[in-house]
């Protein structure tokens, strides 16, 4: 079945964890062999090959790059896109990362989708079953995860003209636009402007890692498309990462979709991110039927999830389902939403058409 994945930071890894996705991923695994300097290294479960091999045809990719210190939460862990003591350093590497989307659209590995008339073309050609899927570009939407990049205003639409289509103002901690997970507080000034120059031009807002305050700020300034790329429910897992459930409803009455994520802390509560172990907790990729159930009940519909997956988001299969061995095992989703009652629209609706309704209304 075909698969649409609302969050996946390719260029990120492919950049700064210097993995070559071209490979499929036993081959960047057996490449990573003994090496220490992130704790994901020898674990990664995405690369083009295998998206395609699980017919993962459509992904919003994100560009990230942070300003503010690696060791922002205090955990001594480097968050991912941090380090840069300056917008002009982390807007040069959103650059480097889109170079790097550029080179797999000259291989014809990647397609970029920036308008209606792409998303349509694209579309056709992966329904189209005389090209073996393998064959096949990897359609990518151009997102930016978190905004500290954007030197000021007038980089919105020069990133807008070269194909920008979502951004998320926040990430993790402190923001040059809005604080983002772990803190709380209204956006800033500079988020408020950045808001509005978005929606002059049309583009998505995504709602993920705002603080509970940004939420509601940014819900009441914005009249745009909204979606919450990759997110879960505060109702199952306790944490100001996840979206209550009045920020869910509130979600559904803007026509917005909700990414289910897969990194294991957010799918189950208890867990430590970068220290438990997902088997210890029994999470497989069933688990995250427990959000879906979660919203389609607050929905009344199965119209608002999506899969946003966010693997390979700094972590690897140490902190993914542990019955997920590539992301090509996204496929083993249908099974499971068909035990727990999901009839076929429903599951058609989740792994691939609401996020293309979405598309189709919101791209230009």
């Amino acid at each position: 079945m075909f698969i649409i994945d609302t969050h996946l930071d390719l260029a990120m890894n492919a950049i700064e964890w210097n993995r070559d996705y071209r490979q499929p991923v036993t081959a960047i695994r057996a490449s990573e062999q003994g090496m220490t300097d992130k704790i994901d290294r020898g674990k990664n479960v995405v690369s083009l090959p295998d998206l395609r091999r699980g017919h993962i045809g459509l992904v919003v990719a994100t560009q990230i790059a942070r300003v503010n210190p690696s060791d922002a939460d205090g955990s001594g862990a480097v968050l991912p896109g941090s380090g840069w003591n300056s917008p002009a350093q982390a807007w040069a590497m959103t650059q480097a990362q889109r170079a790097w989307y550029q080179a797999m659209e000259d291989e014809q590995q990647m397609v970029l989708i920036a308008s209606r008339a792409d998303l349509d073309a694209h579309l056709a050609r992966w329904q189209d079953q005389s090209e073996p899927a393998d064959q096949k570009p990897v359609g990518f939407v151009l997102s930016l995860e978190g905004a500290d990049s954007l030197i000021d205003l007038s980089y919105v639409e020069r990133a807008y003209a070269y194909g920008l289509r979502a951004i998320g103002p926040a990430h993790y901690r402190d923001g040059r636009y809005a604080p983002g997970t772990g803190l709380s507080g209204p956006l800033t000034a500079r988020g408020r402007e950045l808001l509005r120059e978005m929606d002059r031009l049309g583009m998505i807002l995504d709602v993920t890692h705002l603080t509970d305050e940004g939420f509601e700020e940014a819900l009441a300034l914005y009249s745009g498309p909204i979606w919450a790329s990759h997110h879960n429910c505060r109702a199952l897992v306790p944490h100001q990462r996840q979206l209550t459930d009045r920020q869910i409803r509130q979600l559904v009455e803007r026509g917005a979709v909700i990414g289910g994520c897969f990194d294991a802390w957010m799918m189950k509560p208890g867990l430590t991110q970068r220290q438990s172990n997902p088997a210890d907790f029994g999470i497989t990729i069933e688990t995250i039927v427990d959000h879906y159930d979660h919203i389609c009940q607050l929905a009344g519909n199965a119209l608002h999830c999506a899969i946003g997956s966010d693997l390979d988001g700094a972590f690897g299969r140490e902190q993914s389902p542990t019955d997920l061995d590539t992301i090509a095992d996204l496929q083993r989703l249908g099974d499971r939403l068909a035990a727990r009652g999901y009839p076929a629209d429903a599951i058609d609706a989740i792994f691939f058409g609401n996020a293309l309704r979405f598309l189709q209304n919101a791209l230009p």
